[in-house]
């Protein structure tokens, strides 16, 4: 039988017996003909072509600039292909057995450099103090206090709006912070930080809260800081597209990594209860241990 005979096979098959929609079947009649073109280009058919065809063919899809997805969506196809002609006894061996799918590289949170967070706090401070309008210099002070406190401890958002002074512990040197699942954990902060929170502790009128708003929660929403931070970020000359509060979290992980901090510290830090959470920043030990080797290897050229 032909290669097209061969994929007409199968797909009665799907159709008859698996009862496969007419979108589902036209899908894998195009992804089983390219397939088909490939091995016929290598000078093989669809009945005696190796592992090697499979995946130097999957190599070729990611070359094209196919997704991952995509590339792994076709194996399946291919795949069912293969197993319908061992079942069918057509070919006595699965070429596709032990190929891998593809899988889809897990997406780098955004980052911003410690000079884009450097120019953010610069202008909040400058912002804060040079405000001659009462209203407006509050809303500008507590952007700066809420940056600062953001990028010395990597607080989630929801975690940082809603604390409470109580939190705040021993002269603002530390907080105490009630994560998910109710885990409490104490993170330290910074001198910046800290002289923040207490020039703007002393402007409160009385109350619970750290952040207090006329909202029905009684605190800042994460709605209302984000739109001061993106404003802020177009103020500084950085795309707002790019700044929301949890990329300051990012940053404070990837900068404290970058800087030495150990893996599991960060992890403690930004109260994850899995190291496998953290590891998303690992991209920057990655870029930290190729710079080491190539600087101190005996054989790195350079």
């Amino acid at each position: 039988m032909s290669g097209g005979h061969l994929i007409s096979a199968f797909l009665e098959m799907m159709s008859a017996e698996r009862g496969a929609a007419a979108n589902t079947i036209a899908a894998y009649r195009r992804d089983l003909a390219e397939y088909a073109g490939f091995v016929a280009g290598k000078k093989q058919t669809l009945l005696d072509c190796p592992r090697d065809t499979v995946t130097a063919y999957l190599d070729f899809l990611k070359g094209e600039g196919l997704s991952a997805a995509s590339s792994a969506r076709r194996l399946s196809a291919i795949r069912q292909f293969h197993k319908f002609l061992c079942a069918d006894g057509m070919r006595g061996d699965d070429p596709t057995r032990i190929v891998a799918s593809p899988k889809a590289a897990r997406a780098l949170p955004k980052v911003l450099s410690v000079e884009e967070v450097d120019r953010l706090l610069s202008l909040a401070e400058e912002e804060a103090n040079g405000e001659t309008d009462p209203k407006k210099q509050l809303t500008a002070q507590r952007l700066y206090v809420l940056l600062e406190m953001l990028y010395a401890t990597g607080l989630r958002v929801s975690e940082l709006v809603s604390l409470r002074r109580a939190q705040v512990m021993r002269e603002a040197a530390f907080l105490t912070v009630t994560g998910k699942g109710n885990k409490e954990r104490i993170v330290p902060m910074n001198d910046r930080a800290r002289d923040a929170v207490r020039a703007w502790s002393t402007t409160l009128p009385p109350g619970p809260w750290l952040f207090p708003a006329n909202g029905e929660d009684g605190y800042l929403s994460r709605q209302v800081f984000a739109r001061d931070l993106k404003a802020l970020a177009a103020r500084a000359g950085i795309s707002s597209a790019r700044v929301a509060p949890h990329v300051l979290r990012h940053a404070f992980a990837s900068h404290l990594l970058a800087g030495g901090a150990d893996l599991r510290v960060v992890q403690m830090l930004l109260g994850h209860a899995d190291i496998s959470t953290t590891q998303i920043y690992t991209h920057v030990l990655d870029e930290k241990l190729r710079n080491l080797v190539e600087s101190h290897h005996p054989l790195a050229t350079g």
